[in-house]
């Protein structure tokens, strides 16, 4: 990890501008760069559904010399690309915070339209033609976005050499001709900025430096499974596109054949967890990747899975639902879906990482435990997790176990072979299609241990029984976190309990509540099936008040909660497609602290509408 150094950065960047302006292309190039540089960064981008050209993007970036573990509500820097975009988000940026604008508009502009005459007395302007420096110096207007984050750079003392490094890897694949022009954009406006006086920070040039032992790596969630799929040794994938779970697919078609392995784009998502629980039957590990959506659609197929015990994995990137809903706004929507959403008794395995880093472990850990306890695995991001970027430290020895099957022992094969087997530890044997001796029938109906149909109510029992029990050794699956305290010890005025891509933004609010007096806790849960209900129920008789923060109207986790270990929460849910807000969070606890048994604030409609704008 990063080492605690003499001096302490922690700045937020936001650019703002209109899909087709390199909106977030260039906020890829700063997190990538301050990354590089050796900083600590969590970046969250914002974009529309609709076709290039049409609709508001921003790159959000937070870069800290110590760990942090979400975005800050209001940002230091905002970089206007596009002005009707950038206007409501003015007051987003803090009290002497900067506003960075192009001050010579291609034409003239309306009053009221410019994002000059909307900056409050404590923010900071400053003004640069981008577009004219642009053509002055690449001879077209393509490349002020470079000139802005170039100014950026320079203004604020942020090393050139990273830029320059970063800007040549991710155009190495384009004409040179193309990568020069680029270049010469970017420092045209770092000349700019070196020549600019200013107030507030500067990004000191010596940047935290990292154990050699370990990598340090730029990646989005997205990315983090990619890499624990390919640790883990993933042979076969089977997807179908849909947001925000495709760049998933993308970056295993690319990555998966260059290990002589097959990634095989189907014709719809059924066709996926098909061919996924088909070659998890041969021995192959396999998986597939989607969303709510298409999760619905697989529901069939994953009781298929569970009945006849095969492994697989699914990877589901929630998003704002239902139906299609908001293909583009993250939301925490689908844990009902992913913990019940079965035929009959069809309990699954599900993880919810909540980090980056997180994604990378449950993703290898997700083919340990389904080959393990035979059985359907989902792992349960959403677009906030699966678009955010972090600096992530991964060891550089892969720490996923290759092979987990429970095989058949070789003093057993001389007798009738039973794949169903009622065993001590609830797993049965399991032999892989084409082993001598060992042929076994697998279908979708109820069976007996030799896997031979059987209805009969005390089969049906014992069988429901096994499949559930072998479960539970899941819970002590080794070298995964199935849950986690934070804050104070011992007894606590506020326990937060929360799951997913929010407990960063829950973890903030923590430490702030902390530095205001408050005894606080917070529990993360990525284990949400089975349910780690002793460590939870621990947790809360340490609280005089719980409080359960999520994506989503009706409560999911706190419902899930509540079911387990027989107790209210108090809930604080939203519905704003954006993460949570950290000092909304604050306020809750603020609130609880000052009465324990207050109702819940309900959601207000139009503060909902208003931070989604």
């Amino acid at each position: 990890m990063n080492q605690q150094l003499p001096f302490s950065t922690d700045i937020q960047i936001a650019i703002c501008g209109s899909a087709g302006d390199g909106t977030i292309a260039t906020g890829d190039i700063l997190k990538r760069a301050m990354a590089r540089a050796g900083y600590n960064v969590i970046a969250f981008d914002l974009y529309p559904p609709e076709i290039r050209g049409f609709g508001k993007c921003i790159a959000r970036t937070r870069i800290t010399s110590e760990q942090v573990y979400a975005l800050k509500p209001r940002s230091d820097v905002l970089i206007s690309l596009n002005d009707a975009y950038a206007i409501p988000h003015v007051h987003e940026v803090d009290d002497f915070g900067a506003v960075i604008y192009d001050d010579t508009p291609i034409a003239a502009v309306q009053e009221g339209e410019h994002i000059s005459g909307h900056l409050a007395p404590a923010h900071l302007p400053y003004a640069i033609p981008f577009r004219e420096i642009s053509e002055r110096t690449t001879s077209g207007a393509k490349s002020r976005n470079m000139v802005a984050v170039g100014y950026l750079a320079g203004l604020y003392g942020i090393p050139r050499e990273v830029f320059h490094d970063i800007i040549q890897s991710k155009f190495k694949t384009k004409p040179a001709a193309l990568t020069e022009s680029i270049l010469t954009a970017f420092d045209a406006g770092f000349v700019e900025g070196v020549a600019t006086f200013h107030l507030g920070f500067n990004v000191p040039s010596e940047a935290p430096q990292s154990d050699e032992k370990d990598d340090v790596i730029m990646m989005s969630g997205n990315d983090a499974v990619v890499r624990g799929c390919l640790d883990a040794g993933i042979k076969t994938f089977f997807g179908y596109p849909i947001t925000p779970a495709t760049s998933i697919m993308e970056k295993l078609a690319v990555e998966m054949p260059r290990q002589g392995n097959s990634m095989v784009q189907t014709e719809d998502e059924i066709s996926a967890i098909a061919a996924a629980i088909g070659a998890g039957f041969t021995g192959t590990r396999s998986a597939t990747a989607t969303s709510g959506p298409g999760l619905a659609l697989m529901t069939e197929m994953m009781g298929l899975a569970t009945i006849a015990e095969v492994p697989v994995v699914v990877f589901v990137s929630q998003r704002g639902g239902p139906s299609t809903g908001m293909p583009t706004k993250t939301e925490q929507s689908d844990l009902n879906l992913a913990v019940y959403g079965a035929t009959g008794d069809g309990q699954r395995i599900v993880l919810a990482p909540t980090n980056v880093e997180g994604c990378y472990w449950c993703a290898g850990k997700a083919f340990e435990m389904a080959e393990r306890y035979q059985c359907p695995v989902i792992v349960l991001l959403d677009l906030y997790l699966s678009n955010r970027y972090e600096a992530v430290v991964l060891s550089r020895i892969n720490p996923f176990d290759q092979d987990c099957n429970t095989g058949v022992p070789k003093h057993q094969t001389d007798k009738p072979y039973r794949r169903f087997e009622i065993t001590d530890d609830w797993l049965s044997p399991r032999a892989i299609p084409g082993e001598k001796g060992l042929q076994h029938v697998i279908t979708g109906l109820e069976h007996n241990e030799f896997g031979r149909p059987n209805d009969q109510a005390d089969v049906h029992a014992q069988m429901s029984h096994k499949r559930h029990q072998k479960l539970h050794a899941a819970l002590t699956h080794p070298d995964i976190t199935i849950c986690k305290r934070f804050g104070d010890t011992g007894q606590v005025q506020i326990g937060l309990l929360g799951w997913g891509s929010s407990f960063g933004e829950i973890l903030e609010a923590l430490f702030k509540a902390q530095g205001e007096g408050i005894t606080c806790a917070a529990m993360k849960v990525v284990m949400l099936s089975p349910f780690p209900t002793s460590e939870v129920i621990a947790f809360m008789d340490d609280c005089d008040a719980v409080l359960v923060p999520e994506l989503n109207y009706q409560g999911q986790f706190a419902n899930l909660v509540g079911a387990m270990v027989g107790r209210s929460v108090h809930r604080f849910t939203r519905v704003i497609g954006t993460p949570l807000h950290v000092d909304d969070i604050l306020v809750e606890v603020r609130r609880l602290c000052d009465d324990p048994t207050a109702p819940p604030t309900p959601v207000n409609p139009a503060t909902t509408q208003e931070k989604l704008t």
